[in-house]
């Protein structure tokens, strides 16, 4: 699964960063890994103030293989919590997509 990170002008996206966020993403969505091609992970700040507790943006977009893409977003106080968030979020449009297309085989 490749992993592509982008973060707005408002977000410090340096090395040590991009590592954890990373890494936390990729441990949320280990189950369902080898059925994605590719994840975007989208960091902003939507109030536009990076140094501001209102809160972060991770927008993820997942594509999985033979299939339209998925795309969640989250909202929390820190980039690591909206991350995870909408990793979390991920899984569950995941779930929901299989279970659309297993009953569209099933009839």
């Amino acid at each position: 699964m490749e992993f592509l990170f982008y973060t707005s002008n408002q977000i410090t996206g340096d090395d040590d960063v991009r590592a954890r966020i990373e890494a936390a993403v990729r441990e949320k969505l280990e189950r369902i890994a080898p059925a994605l091609t590719r994840v975007e992970l989208h960091l902003s700040d939507p109030d536009g103030r990076a140094r501001d507790a209102a809160g972060k943006r991770a927008r993820l977009e997942a594509r999985p293989k033979g299939r339209d893409p998925i795309v969640v977003s989250h909202d929390a106080p820190t980039v690591d919590l909206a991350a995870v968030g909408a990793a979390e979020k991920l899984l569950v449009a995941f779930a929901r997509e299989q279970g659309r297309i297993t009953s569209r085989k099933g009839h």
